[in-house]
């Protein structure tokens, strides 16, 4: 089959169902707003500060851009050879081989869907912490008191995260074109509320408590899990690794980008070092200003944050600062929605999930509002997991982030063990640096793995479980179970992955083959419902 004749069928039966209007900005804002580091370092800081206290936070943080940073470069090397909604799956199947692509697809594709909705579905509760902290503020009592042990505080967390969810997922169903303008409202609005933090912050910390010690801010060790004290250490990437996590949305909205073979990939390595470099800013600005850890102990907010702010601002700069943490981490969870409905939509149209011939569908406009109901359902569903459970926060944390960490290991373990030699369309190619980058990055990745399905707080008991191993291994056996039973002529045959994996080592790749075959296909685009 020519090159071009490939393209013609690949455009027409995959591609071209979405829109392509997108450029560098909203690659790159894909990826920097669904991390939304200054929301991320504020929403989770107080686990590193819990796990091996200020100097765990930041050491750990350094050691978490470069092997982070890294991973981004793996990532996106093999983006750029195959820019595909749908991204890390197929980056996963193709990047180990055509013999067992299939196998690893459906793994890595369940494992990719249910970290993206659960990540959604947490970013939701966290959003809720933050508002209802301000009961706090105003002294506000709540039957039965602001604490997680309290069932009917639980009720009412359940009932806010709801509501967000519900919030985040209907602008998912604004034009494409509306869309982007969602993108750049997000960078403008983290721009401010970093600004605010590098200045008013300190300006009040000088005016009230006053800034710590640098021996506080750098060298102060704590113990707050139980956990041995190694361990406990350790336990710090939880925070340091889940604020730096999901760079590969850029590659989740490629086929709804110009140029996505240098474009997708360059959203993937600029967000992860944007991400990075502020991210670090920000933790060092807060163990400046925070107080003593023993004035945490005061603290009975569900967000610790939203006292601080009061502290250093009164009840007024308090409030401000809240308002605008919730509103960006609502917009952070629409677009994190926006990279897991084009996962999902992709994995639907290749026939995986159940329903799939229904969630596959787009509109009109090229969008897969289908998908983005599933992912209401899935984490509204999820979100039921607070009412049972008073450690649902750091469950639903790492929930969010093992499945992705575990694929990006996967795809670094299987270039450097499978494919280490393909790829040759890719426009970033690590030449040299491939084997010590491949190898680094499967090393941290599995480490981190293991830190985020290890319980949190020691002694574990049933009641403060973390149950994010469990989500995980059902996921997996759900993934094998339908790669099991779902015939090999449905979905990623054989011959389909190897005429993908042939033109990722021609010139030009699929993205530019792709391309040349969309004036062929204009009069041959399918019907949408």
């Amino acid at each position: 089959m020519t090159s071009l004749a490939f393209g013609v069928r690949f455009a027409h039966c995959l591609l071209q169902t979405l829109h392509r209007t997108w450029h560098q900005l909203e690659s790159f804002a894909a990826s920097f707003c669904a991390l939304n580091f200054i929301g991320g370092v504020r929403s989770f800081f107080f686990l590193g500060v819990i796990a091996g206290g200020p100097a765990a936070v930041w050491s750990s943080y350094i050691i978490t851009m470069i092997f982070m940073f890294i991973t981004a470069a793996v990532l996106a090397e093999i983006c750029s050879a195959l820019p595909l909604s749908g991204s890390i799956y197929i980056w996963a199947a193709e990047a180990a081989g055509p013999k067992y692509a299939r196998f690893v697809a459906f793994v890595v594709s369940f494992w990719a869907a249910s970290a993206w909705m659960t990540f959604a579905a947490g970013n939701c509760q966290t959003t809720a912490n933050f508002l209802l902290s301000l009961l706090t503020v105003f002294e506000i009592n709540y039957p039965g008191g602001i604490d997680p042990t309290n069932i009917k505080w639980r009720a009412l967390v359940w009932a806010v995260s709801e509501a967000f969810f519900l919030l985040a997922i209907s602008m998912n169903f604004l034009p494409p074109r509306w869309y982007s303008r969602v993108f750049k409202f997000s960078l403008g609005l983290m721009a401010v509320d970093f600004l605010l933090n590098m200045i008013w912050l300190p300006i009040g910390v000088v005016k009230t408590y006053g800034f710590r010690s640098a021996h506080d801010a750098f060298l102060t060790t704590y113990n707050g899990t139980g956990a041995p004290p190694a361990w406990n250490w350790i336990l710090s990437f939880l925070f340091t690794a889940g604020t730096l996590t999901g760079f590969d949305a850029s590659g989740h909205i490629a086929e709804e980008t110009k140029n996505a073979s240098i474009v997708a990939a360059r959203g993937i390595l600029s967000s992860a070092f944007a991400t990075g470099f502020f991210s670090f800013a920000t933790i060092i600005l807060y163990l400046f200003c925070t107080p003593p850890i023993e004035k945490w102990f005061e603290f009975y907010a569900p967000q610790p944050f939203v006292q601080v702010y009061v502290l250093a601002l009164g009840k007024g700069g308090g409030v401000v600062m809240t308002i605008i943490a919730v509103l960006g981490l609502i917009i952070n969870t629409s677009i994190a929605i926006v990279a897991a409905s084009r996962l999902i939509f992709a994995i639907a149209r290749d026939g995986v999930l159940p329903g799939s011939w229904w969630v596959g569908r787009v509109t009109p406009e090229g969008q897969p509002r289908n998908a983005v109901i599933v992912m209401f359902v899935f984490g509204a569903v999820l979100l039921c997991t607070i009412l049972p459970s008073n450690v649902a926060f750091t469950s639903l944390v790492s929930a969010g982030a093992v499945p992705t960490i575990a694929a990006y290991g996967l795809i670094s373990l299987l270039r450097l063990t499978q494919t280490r030699n393909h790829f040759k369309s890719t426009k970033f190619n690590l030449g040299r640096l491939k084997v010590p980058f491949y190898l680094s990055a499967v090393l941290f990745n599995a480490l981190v793995v293991a830190v985020m399905v290890s319980p949190f707080v020691f002694p574990v008991t049933a009641q403060n479980l973390n149950y994010a191993g469990v989500i995980f291994g059902v996921v997996t056996v759900m993934a094998i179970a339908s790669w099991w039973f779902t015939p090999s002529d449905r979905w990623l045959r054989y011959e389909h992955v190897k005429e993908i994996w042939d033109t990722t080592d021609q010139p030009g790749g699929i993205d530019q083959t792709v391309e040349a075959a969309t004036q062929a296909t204009e009069d041959r685009k399918p019907q949408f419902i």
